[in-house]
């Protein structure tokens, strides 16, 4: 008896598994065919897109290529990383409709209204590492050795790809005040916590603004290294809000 019991538990986890591997599988290719669309819509984009990123050279600094591929290599690059963007708010559609299931009513509401929030915060990252970081990076970097006779040139793999690394991680990080809200909405995470944590997290934040920025200039990584820090400092608000707010409801 115990035995039939036990083998009938195994079968039902067993199906458990296949169809939360069935679910993943159907989600990821709901993604892959959405980038597919979004390759295709930035393929007529990326020539003026590479066009805006060139403009943050400082002016008499050549942009050159050195190989036969590279032009190629790197505006498959950008239509890449613009097509991930654009497919963002859908990748994120789909984690969500996939951890579904394990939340309640309440916990699914706070996700829905978080999404749109979540392009707005990447975004705003990305335009942070444009208008604040970029110009003074660039700037610093590539006229250096102008006081000593060096002309600076850039190959446009290299800042094709340091312009991109830069916006891509600013706009990731610039999401930690909707994660800490949202883990503090379901219980996992309170502003207590990140308050007795802020110490390694200022830390932290510089080693972020050092991994970010490829730069041995300590300047330019404490432009990133501050703002890092400041969202540490607005995640802990965010997750109190999001505790109150439970608390209130319990």
């Amino acid at each position: 008896m115990v035995e039939a019991g036990k083998g009938k538990h195994d079968k039902e986890k067993k199906i458990t598994l296949l169809g939360h591997l069935q679910e993943i599988r159907r989600r990821l290719t709901y993604s892959v065919i959405a980038l597919i669309i979004t390759v295709g819509i930035s393929f007529f984009f990326t020539d003026r897109i590479i066009e805006f990123l060139k403009s943050s050279v400082p002016p008499g600094v050549p942009i050159i290529a050195i190989e036969v591929t590279e032009t190629f290599s790197i505006w498959f690059k950008v239509c890449l990383y613009s097509a991930l963007t654009m497919a963002l708010p859908f990748f994120m559609y789909q984690l969500v409709m996939f951890i579904r299931p394990a939340l309640t009513r309440k916990e699914r509401v706070y996700l829905y209204v978080l999404l749109p929030a979540v392009l707005l915060f990447f975004l705003a990252g990305a335009a942070f590492a444009w208008f604040v970081f970029m110009p003074r990076a660039l700037d610093f970097l590539l006229n250096f050795g102008n006081d000593i006779g060096i002309v600076s040139q850039i190959r446009i793999t290299n800042l094709i790809s340091f312009e991109v690394q830069i916006i891509f991680w600013m706009g990731v990080v610039f999401e930690l005040p909707l994660v800490t809200f949202f883990l503090a909405k379901i219980g996992l995470l309170t502003h207590q916590w990140l308050a007795k944590q802020w110490k390694w997290a200022f830390i932290g934040a510089f080693i972020i603004g050092a991994v970010i920025t490829p730069t041995p200039d300590p300047i330019n990584q404490t432009i990133v290294s501050i703002p890092v820090f400041l969202l540490y400092l607005l995640g802990i608000l965010t997750a109190w809000i999001g505790r109150r707010g439970k608390e209130s409801l319990a």
